[in-house]
């Protein structure tokens, strides 16, 4: 266990973002909540997976909606709360901790703030290894844990308890009220045993997060490269590099969804990459190749500072790096690519690991 005061989350934020594949909500937003809940409540203790016992309750926490919208709907502070207690009501039990459903620029830090605020400890875990747009992906739900029950609270003083068969349902009901709620609203999920987290959750999310915002930090105040920093943590691969020449982005059905296209820079003269995403992005490719495709992460870095670009934030002209990093071993299987293969999302390819696409390409 270890205390992580608000210097710490600064590092936990941005690496978060490059976990996040350009989902995951508003890092800066996220930050800015749990920081405040920090110097208000006081420091969180951090856990270890293996610190739980096994009949331990543990409920994570987070935001639910189109990252777009929440740049100018921010949350009042409270939400989250409500969620969180009205989950423990209605199980009728205390919950021992909360932790990140998703390693997402506001998701992984926004349980800070119910954790600071409660004096509740948090999981250094996570569900997913990066984000995802949809409640059914996560690791949790390869191995069967049911996202319900469910709960939902927004800034209006509304709370919801949904019940549903499986996590596609929750998916449907949480995703229609969550528009209702003016296309974001916060929540608490998956409530599960020690037991359960143990064997099903990513280990260790927060810790990595940090790892990589530290990395970046450093490599600034050494004058070195951030994103040979960034690559150095994550054993990550550098997919292009340029300029966005063209961004289309829409809100469909409370997600963000759109493509980017990057004209190549240094190294990639004459290539065009385009990215596409639904809250995060998807799949890279050129006009020959698919170059990375979930489950594995697609990160836009700014080229010069290393800093991660959400998709709300991507802008005509912005020179960036684009890194592929592979994904937990989970994902790989055949009821993770069920989950969220390329063929999920509707693209016409079958997934193949980044380490073999980038093979076959060194060796053309």
């Amino acid at each position: 266990m270890r205390m992580i005061t608000a210097a710490d989350l600064e590092e936990i934020a941005l690496g978060a973002a490059v976990l996040g594949t350009g989902g995951g909500g508003d890092p800066y937003i996220g930050k800015l909540l749990a920081i405040e809940a920090i110097r208000r409540h006081g420091p969180v203790r951090l856990l270890d997976v293996d610190a739980l016992d096994d009949d331990d309750l543990i409920v994570p926490t987070a935001m639910m909606g189109a990252p777009s919208v929440m740049v100018e709907k921010i949350p009042r502070g409270d939400e989250i709360i409500h969620a969180f207690q009205t989950m423990e009501h209605f199980l009728g039990r205390k919950i021992t901790a909360t932790m990140s459903i998703e390693a997402g620029g506001l998701n992984s830090t926004t349980p800070f703030s119910l954790a600071a605020a409660l004096g509740l400890p948090l999981v250094d875990a996570d569900g997913m290894g990066r984000a995802f747009p949809e409640i059914p992906m996560v690791t949790l739900g390869i191995d069967g844990i049911s996202a319900s029950p469910f709960t939902l609270a927004d800034e209006k003083g509304n709370t919801l308890v949904i019940n549903t068969s499986d996590n596609h349902w929750t998916e449907r009901f949480a995703r229609t009220a969550s528009i209702e709620m003016g296309c974001s609203a916060m929540l608490a999920c998956f409530p599960m045993t020690g037991r359960q987290l143990k064997q099903s959750a990513v280990p260790g999310t927060i810790s990595l997060c940090q790892r990589i915002g530290r990395a970046i930090r450093e490599a600034h105040q050494r004058k070195h490269n951030p994103i040979d920093a960034v690559l150095g943590v994550t054993g990550g691969y550098r997919l292009f590099r340029g300029k966005i020449a063209d961004i289309q982005r829409r809100t469909v059905r409370g997600f963000t969804r759109g493509d980017a296209l990057i004209t190549g820079g240094e190294g990639y003269a004459e290539q065009e990459c385009q990215i596409q995403f639904q809250n995060e992005y998807l799949v890279a490719r050129t006009a020959t190749d698919v170059l990375a495709s979930s489950p594995d992460l697609i990160t836009i870095l700014d080229a010069e500072t290393g800093e991660p670009i959400t998709t709300e934030a991507l802008r005509y002209g912005f020179r960036v790096d684009v890194l592929g990093i592979p994904c937990d071993r989970r994902w790989r299987t055949p009821r993770g690519l069920e989950l969220v293969g390329p063929q999920y999302f509707g693209y016409d390819f079958a997934y193949v690991p980044l380490e073999d696409r980038v093979a076959a390409r060194r060796g053309q």
